[in-house]
């Protein structure tokens, strides 16, 4: 094998983002539930025999050193001698958006050369070698929507309604590490419980409560975020305006609304000049679900 093209690294929103306490380390403990959408970054890799690892850029300019390089060098301390890899990257999921899409892109990643250098390593080890890299890189390669606990490594599988959603990304970033160590950040949320959030779309279509799943709890972030960044409730009051409830994704400054299922009463106004506007369905499992057993 000397190449595998087209390798997609799918966005993920956050439905609730609860934080329930704080580690002596400082690492904080939070509730969540992450869900896949098809808003997706693409990878293409290739084997070098020169032992190298290169990058290309087909559309937007990545850091020097980014996650992706990150681990592929984490992969290649396993790999042959001489193995190498060129990866190239068709960027689309917004930077500072709060969709894991740098973790997500270092998750396909690792599941590509893994395969593209016969390495065959289980699961298990990939998500090791990748919570080092962030705590959301083992969800993504995890390829399921999740209840996620701890400081993120506590990983659920559930199941969602499908549903379509819209998407919004202002022109503003937000830095994690501002809203994390923000005095005002709320860190006590009670502690939540999966069969409360009743993520079981059978149970849910046999008792006609329509997808209550969309609407559990609330972003914890949010709040910090706002102050820090106005163009976050700039998103949210936009898609309020049209019918429509906002929260924001993760640490922002993405928000996102669940639209509704008539396809008439599906369309959005023309969003500010700037802004990322996009309708997205999600996933029930990623598309590279398999690549690593």
């Amino acid at each position: 094998m000397k190449a595998i093209y087209d390798l997609p690294a799918p966005a993920k929103l956050n439905l609730f983002l609860h934080i329930t306490g704080q580690r002596d380390d400082g690492y904080h403990l939070l509730q969540s539930v992450f869900m896949l959408i098809d808003w997706c970054d693409m990878l293409h890799v290739e084997l070098r025999r020169d032992g190298q690892l290169s990058r290309e850029d087909l559309t937007t300019e990545l850091p020097a050193d980014d996650l992706i390089l990150r681990a592929a060098r984490a992969l290649q301390a396993f790999a042959s001698p001489g193995q190498g890899a060129h990866i190239s990257v068709a960027k689309h999921v917004p930077a500072q958006a709060g969709m894991g899409g740098g973790s997500s892109d270092a998750a396909t990643c690792l599941l590509a050369l893994n395969r593209l250098w016969g390495l065959n390593l289980p699961l298990s080890r990939l998500a090791h070698i990748g919570l080092k890299l962030g705590a959301d890189v083992p969800f993504f390669l995890g390829g399921r929507n999740a209840w996620v606990e701890g400081i993120g490594e506590e990983i659920t599988p559930v199941t969602l309604p499908s549903a379509r959603f819209a998407v919004v990304k202002p022109p503003e970033g937000l830095d994690t590490r501002l809203i994390f160590s923000a005095s005002d950040l709320q860190r006590a949320t009670p502690v939540a419980i999966i069969s409360g959030f009743a993520a079981d779309s059978e149970s849910l279509e046999a008792t006609n409560l329509g997808n209550p799943v969309f609407d559990f709890g609330h972003n914890d972030l949010q709040p910090v975020a706002q102050r820090l960044c106005p163009a976050v409730t700039d998103a949210i009051e936009w898609l309020g305006a049209q019918g429509l409830k906002a929260r924001m994704t993760g640490s922002g400054s993405s928000v996102f609304a669940k639209m509704p299922q008539a396809p008439q009463e599906a369309e959005l106004l023309e969003a500010p000049e700037g802004w990322q506007v996009r309708q997205c369905s999600n996933l029930e499992v990623h598309p590279l679900l398999g690549w690593a057993t």
